[in-house]
């Protein structure tokens, strides 16, 4: 069994439930650096292993994973820690915030020879997991395009100070998830073209960055794909449309993946089509909290995963590799918002020296 530390205890939340419900984890202990998020969590799963230290967390010789989970900007600088103690990481994504310390942490992977786990959590929701099993089984044939969008009525956010600073920026809070599904993909993008603008309800709160944007993606092999993401008006009924979903449109058929509604349509090379929803058992799997806003079933569902890629020695995608990629990737899109022109992801490895054989090996 796997002893894992967490750090940063707000979307850490699903993470304790995750490895509490688990039987391929013991959790060791838990850090945040408010001691009153600490005691709430402590009372809520009754697990009182907690410290404000993550150097207490570092030091533990039994912790074999550190989970982390606090803001973009630390990412790189926690991630650097936990392989320097000798531990494997899971990180949120997205992995890190830009790529000035990339290549140090792919050189400290390969010295510590530990593992470094994205957790892109849409991946291991229950209609994905199926979508992609459909799709690996050759029941859609080969794939021509895949289309992803993530939409939200996220106009409360706007309210709050952090959201209207410079630093913020929806393309990589929301839009990071679509971008993934389209990596799963099409992992060869190479090159990206956008338009974005801030919405009047962005303007009228002081929004600095876009709140409204779709992009177009080239994948080497010719292919291309499509994202969206729209954050600050209202949004359709979800009996007719999902906040966030992908699509696949294949040769000898079509699916489609529905996130946060349990909900999977796919025409397979038979010609049958369906849908298929997942009941209460299900429902009460994934979301275990308040509403729908946590994902404790996605994490326990890739806490698993990765557990058994590393018990069989595989590799648990997305890797360091694919996380440094999609990073790559969603500066590319960054910087066609501030020009309007196609920006080559090759060009912003190439700016920190940054090798895309190595980062696709």
């Amino acid at each position: 069994m796997l002893k894992l530390g967490i750090l940063g205890l707000g979307e850490g939340r699903s993470t304790m439930s995750a490895a509490l419900n688990s039987a391929k984890y013991e959790l060791k202990m838990v850090c945040d650096m408010n001691i009153e998020t600490c005691k709430q969590r402590a009372g809520e799963f009754n697990f009182h292993q907690y410290t404000t230290s993550y150097q207490k967390m570092l030091d533990d010789p039994e912790i074999d994973i550190i989970a982390i989970y606090t803001p973009d900007h630390l990412h790189a600088g926690h991630v650097k820690q936990a392989l320097l103690h000798n531990k494997h990481v899971i990180c949120t994504k997205p992995f890190i915030d830009d790529l000035t310390q990339a290549q140090e942490l792919l050189d400290l992977v390969e010295q510590t020879d530990k593992k470094v786990f994205v957790g892109q959590s849409s991946r291991f929701f229950e209609p994905a997991k199926r979508q992609r099993k459909d799709y690996e089984e050759g029941l859609l044939g080969d794939l021509i395009t895949v289309e992803s969008h993530y939409h939200a009525d996220h106009r409360w956010f706007l309210e709050k100070p952090w959201a209207l600073e410079q630093a913020f920026k929806w393309l990589y809070g929301g839009l990071s998830h679509p971008v993934d599904f389209i990596r799963w993909y099409l992992p060869d993008v190479e090159e990206v073209m956008g338009y974005g603008m801030i919405s009047n309800n962005g303007k009228t709160a002081g929004l600095n960055n876009e709140d409204t944007m779709h992009f177009i993606f080239k994948a080497a092999d010719g292919r291309i794909a499509r994202v969206s993401g729209a954050y600050t008006g209202y949004t359709q009924p979800t009996q007719r449309d999902s906040g966030m979903s992908v699509i696949l449109r294949c040769a000898e058929g079509a699916s489609q993946a529905d996130y946060h509604e349990l909900r999977y349509a796919v025409t397979d090379k038979t010609g049958e089509e369906k849908i298929i929803y997942w009941g209460d058992k299900t429902l009460k799997y994934y979301f275990r909290f308040e509403g729908q806003s946590h994902h404790a079933g996605e994490y326990q569902n890739y806490l698993e995963y990765f557990a058994d890629c590393l018990e069989s020695g595989e590799t648990a995608y997305p890797d360091i590799k694919e996380g440094i990629g999609t990073v790559a990737l969603l500066q590319a899109m960054d910087r066609s918002l501030k020009t309007g022109l196609p920006v080559k992801v090759a060009d912003i490895l190439a700016e920190y020296q940054l090798s895309p054989e190595k980062l696709s090996a």
